[in-house]
This record gives structure tokens, C-alpha cells and sequence, in this order.
């Protein structure tokens, strides 16, 4: 996934915002919407139709600019690759919401925190609750899987975690307590093992023995070396017995109060966005892959890569034992609050209860589907 997540996992910064309507910034920013605008609706896409002008629309419209910050550019994983999806797809249209969506990939839970944006994406459970005791102004509304996204992968000497005593082992950010998890678990002695943070996400240090392992993503680095056929080995959480969070959608405590039903539209129509995903994954590679291409981190974010990184994510979140995608409850945050706590280095964790909204997502279902607006 190298779903870099800000603030608290593997965030970077890249150059990029697309917003409907209003060009800003550059002319790069400009020329994306030219394109989004020719692109024009699939034919597929459902619309609000007669309700758009209904008390719905006007609502939405009244709540203005909801700004979205991507916690990785155009990852494809999920709390980020349906909300680019959702507004070429005409979601967020139907819905009359206006939405703005920064491709940055930085600062994505200072803006939100400060009110400058609503909605922004982490990689796990624990990143929000690692932020959440310096920030009062944060609510997850969402967590998309039960699976951690983080693997230790090194090199093919390593005949268990165990051999990292004496070694290195890379890591970005920090080294999260999944991983510390993994390391207990194992028995192994960190304070025989050199820490290296590093400096940039090319996995083939491990091949070529420059850092023993590196603690990233399962669906991200780990999946390229397999594809240019490199000797490794990748140790999961779930080989520990350690459990966790894949991805979560967290939106600013102040905003959501004021906006809860806006809130919740925005959330419907990213879910639309994401089970059109889940159900059409090569046309949602190829959407992802030109918008990348188009906004400038077609480098980045090639669709060879794209289509690896989603082929990983959405088992995780089809596996999930949340049920209906983006679903979450305070049990499913559990076993991560234990790791928090005591791996986390975090002092004042706030109760699960008072990091996370459970109802906003799972009052969008009707059973297992999905409401929307009739047409």
C-alpha cells in the first residue's frame, strides 16, 4: 500500500489539488479540470435527479467548500482512491456537495484539526489514536478492515525476526506499535538491533543488504519485489497473533457537529465510489491511473503498481470483520488501543469512544446495501 498516512506513518509530499469548478493554485490544477469536465459522468451513474432540488441539495450546497486531503497521493486504498472516484464518477454531484480534494498528501490531520479541512485519510487505528492526544478536534467515522497493513519484510537471510538482533531495521515515521508488537512477540532484543529511519520507500535496500528489514506495507513494497522477482521474506502481524486496523476516514469533531448530515452525504457517496471498486476493479485501476498521470504522480503512482496495491487492499477490506465496507465499532479498535497503550509511548489516551463516531456510516445501510437518493 505505501498508503503513507500523515502525520503518523509513511506520509510524503507531492504537488497536486483538483476542485470542481473553481481552478486554483496552478495551471496544471486548471488543465486536470478541463479534462475531468470532458471526461463527463459514466453512463452508469446513478443521479439524485428530482432531489436535487430537495432539502438534501440545498443543504448541501449551504454547507460549502468540504476540503478532502489524501494521506498519499493517488494511493489506491481505500478512504482515498473512492473519494477521487466519487467525484469523477459524479457522486459527489448528485449529492450536490462541493468538494475539493488535495492531492498533497501532507499535513492532512493538522488541516483537519484546525478546521482549514474536513476530511482526511490514516492508515490505522493506531495513527489516530497516536495524534488524538495532541488534538481534541478529531473523530474517525470510518475504519475499512480488520487487517494491519504493516509487514516487516528484509532480506532472505533472516530466518525469523529473532536474526534482526545485531542487525538494522528500517522504518519510516515511526515504528509503530504493530510492529513493536511483532517484535515482542518474537522475543526479540530492540536494544540489539539498530533502528535506521529512512530516508526513502525503495524496498530493494533489503536485497542489497543495506538495512536487514525494513517495517512497511504489506500491499505496497513487498508486493514490487515480488513482481521484479527479488529474494525476500515478510514476517505479518497475523503469524504473531497481533491484530489491528486497516484505514480510517477522520473528519474534524467541530465540523461534524455542525454538518452531520452533510457528513454523512459525503460519506455516501465515497462508499458508492468504493463499492463501484470493488466491483469494477480494472475500469477503477485505469480511473485512478490517469488522474495520477494527469495531476503529475503518474511516476508515483504507476498502474502497474496501483493495481497491486488494490489487488492487497480490497481482500482486506472484503475480509473485514466489521461487515458492511467503512463500518466500524469500539471492539474492532480494541486490540490496537492494548498496542497504543503500551507500545505508543502516549500519555492521556483518550477512551475509544471519545476518538470515533460508530453510528454516522452504519446509519447510511439499509441491511447490506447501500442507501441513496432515488432517481
Amino acid at each position: 500500500m505505501m498508503n503513507g498516512r500523515e502525520g503518523t506513518t509513511m506520509a510524503t509530499s507531492f504537488s497536486g489539488m483538483t476542485r470542481r469548478r473553481v481552478a486554483t493554485l496552478t495551471s496544471v490544477f486548471a488543465a486536470s479540470l478541463l479534462l475531468a469536465a470532458c471526461a463527463g459522468t459514466p453512463a452508469d451513474t446513478p443521479s439524485a435527479g428530482a432531489e436535487s432540488s430537495s432539502d438534501f441539495c440545498e443543504r448541501n450546497k449551504a454547507a460549502g467548500t468540504i476540503t478532502y486531503i489524501s494521506g498519499y497521493g493517488y494511493s489506491a486504498s481505500a478512504a482515498q482512491l473512492e473519494v477521487f472516484l466519487a467525484e469523477e464518477l459524479g457522486y459527489f454531484d448528485d449529492l450536490c456537495l462541493d468538494v475539493e480534494i488535495n492531492a498533497s498528501g501532507a499535513n492532512g490531520q493538522q488541516l483537519v484539526a484546525s478546521g482549514q479541512a474536513q476530511f482526511t485519510a490514516l492508515g490505522s487505528a493506531s495513527d489516530v489514536m497516536l495524534a488524538a492526544a495532541n488534538s481534541k478536534n478529531l473523530t474517525a467515522v470510518a475504519t475499512y478492515g480488520t487487517t494491519p497493513p504493516f509487514s516487516i519484510f528484509g532480506n532472505e537471510k533472516l530466518d525469523s525476526l529473532k536474526d534482526l538482533e545485531g542487525g538494522s531495521l528500517g522504518y519510516f515515521i515511526n515504528l509503530t506499535p504493530i510492529a513493536s508488537a511483532m517484535l515482542d512477540e518474537a522475543g526479540v532484543d530492540t536494544s540489539k538491533v539498530e533502528m535506521v529511519k529512512m530516508t526513502n520507500y525503495d524496498p530493494t535496500v533489503v536485497v542489497r543488504d543495506q538495512v536487514n528489514a525494513i517495517v512497511g506495507y504489506a500491499s505496497n513494497q513487498p508486493q514490487a519485489l515480488k513482481a521484479a522477482g527479488e529474494p525476500f521474506v515478510e514476517f505479518l502481524p497475523s503469524e504473531f497473533g497481533v491484530k489491528g486496523t486497516y484505514n480510517v476516514m477522520e473528519t474534524n469533531s467541530k465540523w461534524l457537529a455542525e454538518n452531520r448530515e452533510v457528513a454523512a452525504d459525503f460519506m455516501r457517496a465515497t462508499l458508492k465510489a468504493l463499492d463501484f471498486c470493488l466491483t469494477e476493479d480494472d475500469k477503477c485501476i485505469d480511473m485512478i491511473a490517469e488522474l495520477a498521470e494527469k495531476n503529475g504522480q503518474g511516476a508515483a503512482f504507476p498502474r502497474e503498481q496501483l493495481a497491486r496495491t488494490w489487488a492487497v487492499e480490497s481482500e482486506w477490506i472484503r475480509t473485514s470483520e466489521g461487515g458492511n465496507p467503512g463500518v466500524q465499532t469500539a471492539e474492532m479498535w480494541e486490540p490496537e488501543y492494548a498496542l497504543v497503550k503500551k507500545y505508543g509511548d502516549v500519555k492521556d489516551l483518550p477512551a475509544i469512544a471519545d476518538m470515533m463516531d460508530t453510528d454516522l456510516v452504519a446509519d447510511l445501510y439499509d441491511g447490506d446495501t447501500l442507501t441513496w437518493p432515488s432517481e
